[in-house]
């Protein structure tokens, strides 16, 4: 536990985590005021499968300041240098960042589902409101994979960031295949969502938590296999 108490500490002193806070509220929120008079099953919890935008930048910056230069007062040297020296096993390392991930995603999952509800005036669903919190803390760790095997956060953080926002790469693949129902977000999204625009295929809530839930693990088995040969 002393290593995740570290983690969260280090999380705390980043101004990209606070932002990401700020982020994972404000823009479902936002949309939600802004989508006031659309009316429908799914209403505020379409807006919150843009709130993890805020947990994108979480997860990718919990690696990525690990690769930033320290001050020359400290040497020059990387962060992941001294990380390393106070916990030598990698994965040990490795696996306190990610749960210190999810201990910040986690809430901030709740406080946007319930203000962006509370916009909408509508009840919150104990199940899919489980989605949700399920969908960003999935989300949150599959940026934090995808940077860990990357090194970097500006490839995945562009990446991520475009698909949630501006142009889903994903869904416009479903109309080539519809395979690409399947990948991560996609089927995730259905965990709280009951269908996704102009979309024919059906996935069950149970089946979307199982698809992401293969990939997340899929990934984070990768990331940390790559991150416990590689050279620091």
């Amino acid at each position: 536990m002393r290593a995740v108490r570290a983690e969260l500490s280090k999380l705390s002193t980043l101004p990209s985590v606070w932002l990401a806070a700020l982020l994972a509220v404000v823009v479902p929120t936002g949309i939600a005021l802004l989508n006031r008079g659309v009316a429908g099953p799914d209403r505020g919890y379409q807006e919150l499968a843009f709130g993890v935008m805020g947990v994108i930048v979480l997860g990718v910056v919990a690696v990525s300041s690990e690769y930033l230069a320290e001050s020359a007062d400290s040497g020059g040297g990387r962060q992941l240098t001294t990380s390393l020296a106070a916990v030598p096993s990698r994965l040990r390392f490795l696996a306190a960042k990610a749960l210190a991930v999810v201990l910040v995603a986690v809430p901030l999952a709740f406080t946007a589902a319930a203000a962006t509800m509370g916009v909408v005036q509508a009840r919150l669903d104990a199940g899919r409101l489980a989605g949700v919190v399920c969908y960003w803390t999935y989300t949150a760790l599959l940026a934090f994979a995808i940077t860990v095997l990357l090194r970097h956060g500006i490839v995945p953080l562009t990446v991520l960031l475009v698909n949630t926002s501006v142009v889903s790469v994903t869904f416009l693949l479903t109309k080539v295949t519809p395979l690409a129902n399947y990948f991560p977000d996609m089927a995730g999204v259905r965990m709280f969502v009951g269908k996704v625009a102009n979309d024919d295929v059906s996935i069950s809530p149970l089946v979307g938590l199982l698809v992401m839930s293969a990939w997340v693990a899929g990934l984070l088995v990768l990331a940390g296999a790559v991150f416990a040969r590689r050279d620091a």
